[in-house]
């Protein structure tokens, strides 16, 4: 395959990119429930393969075969959007209270423009090409969902590679990122109940004070981190909410308090050890105070680890077609989570950022990803579309 000639194509549909992006842009869904979003996706690129539709979810597995047997390659695009008010000024802005704020917009027209590259050239493709049009990335395990339903094995066998490509708002436009094994973390939920005995304000002494309670483990819990989990393989943990009391009045201790936080963690054994580890301080904590606790943690997504043979492919691939300077090996791992780990962890596969900052844009006035205002640029696109369909051709030979 001439990838010079791919990246042609792909600038040919720019075009037709940016008019899907801006229509998906503007009509944002949440969860594992998005038929608009999954009948506008299927109007771009349901005629070119074999479609497969989710069960009690709207996911499609498109299968585009090549004209020559051979095995699949799997390239996925998210689908769902996050619950956030847009406030980016954009003059097609969503207006229903969901917000494309990680740009899974981009991710789907990138998935429609590869889909159509690959289609119009399976002539030179020695197997096939899997879509996976995913819903659900943004907590609800989207991913999870289409391979417990084998969307995966559509063709009859499992994908020897699978790629996924992500934007950052942050990074220069242009620039694909990626590293060998961790890429990463791990990223669930944890949910923390005190309870005490409810009493008046006048007389805490009557009482058992949750609210203090919650102070202190709040307090202590950094600390205890670091004392008792090895630098080395760190875990994150950041409380987003607190619940407690109520505004009307202040001479009520009320007898529970709750609160919530993110649990993040790079590798099998710290993610086991925030479940053992975690709940034994705070229960402890708690029981210090004549206090109980209770502690939940949600489903997590899985450490997302790069297979190293699809990360050097994504290396040399994107060298040759964009140039050297155009690729970046990430020093470290990130803290942030994906479902896309557990394709992966079921087919060797890498993960790849492609940096969209918006244009005209320095670096300090840039808005991150699942803000209000971020903004992402649309020029990029076309090189992404290009870079997975050219994925899938190197990986089929």
């Amino acid at each position: 395959m001439d990838y010079q000639d791919l990246i042609k194509q792909a600038n040919s549909k720019q075009a037709d990119m940016v008019r899907v992006r801006r229509e998906l842009h503007q009509t944002p869904e949440f969860g594992l429930d998005l038929p608009k979003t999954l009948e506008i996706v299927l109007r771009e690129v349901g005629h070119l393969g074999e479609v497969t539709l989710g069960k009690d979810m709207t996911a499609a597995a498109i299968l585009i075969k090549g004209a020559k047997p051979g095995p699949t390659v799997l390239l996925r695009a998210d689908m769902d959007a996050l619950a956030v008010q847009e406030d980016t000024g954009l003059d097609f802005a969503s207006t229903n209270g969901y917000m494309h704020a990680c740009g899974h917009d981009l991710h789907m027209a990138m998935g429609i423009g590869a889909a159509h590259l690959v289609a119009e050239n399976k002539d030179k493709l020695n197997g096939n090409v899997l879509m996976f049009f995913q819903p659900g990335e943004e907590g609800h395990d989207g991913a999870g969902h289409m391979l417990a339903q084998n969307m995966h094995m559509v063709s009859g066998e499992k994908p020897i590679k699978a790629y996924g490509l992500h934007v950052f708002s942050l990074p220069e436009a242009g620039m694909f990122m990626t590293k060998k094994d961790t890429l990463m973390a791990s990223a669930g939920d944890m949910f923390v109940t005190i309870k005490g005995r409810g009493g008046h304000g006048s007389m805490p002494w009557t009482a058992k004070d949750p609210i203090t309670g919650m102070i202190e483990i709040l307090s202590s819990m950094q600390s205890f981190i670091i004392k008792n989990f090895d630098a080395l393989d760190p875990i994150v943990v950041n409380v987003g909410w607190i619940n407690a009391g109520n505004d009307h009045t202040t001479n009520i201790i009320p007898e529970s308090v709750s609160f919530g936080a993110t649990v993040r963690s790079f590798s099998k054994i710290g993610f086991e050890q925030t479940r053992t580890k975690l709940p034994e301080f705070i229960k402890a904590m708690a029981q210090a105070m004549g206090l109980t606790a209770e502690v939940e943690f949600s489903p997590a997504t899985k450490v997302l680890i790069n297979e190293h043979d699809a990360v050097d492919r994504v290396e040399k691939v994107s060298k040759e077609m964009f140039g050297a300077q155009r690729f970046v090996t990430m020093p470290a791992p990130i803290p942030g989570g994906e479902d896309f780990a557990s394709i992966v962890e079921e087919i060797p596969g890498a993960f790849v950022f492609l940096g969209a900052a918006y244009q005209g844009t320095e670096p300090q006035e840039r808005e991150s990803n699942h803000s209000n205002k971020a903004k992402y640029n649309e020029d990029v696109m076309a090189d992404g579309a290009a870079l997975l369909a050219a994925l899938a051709f190197d990986a089929l030979g």
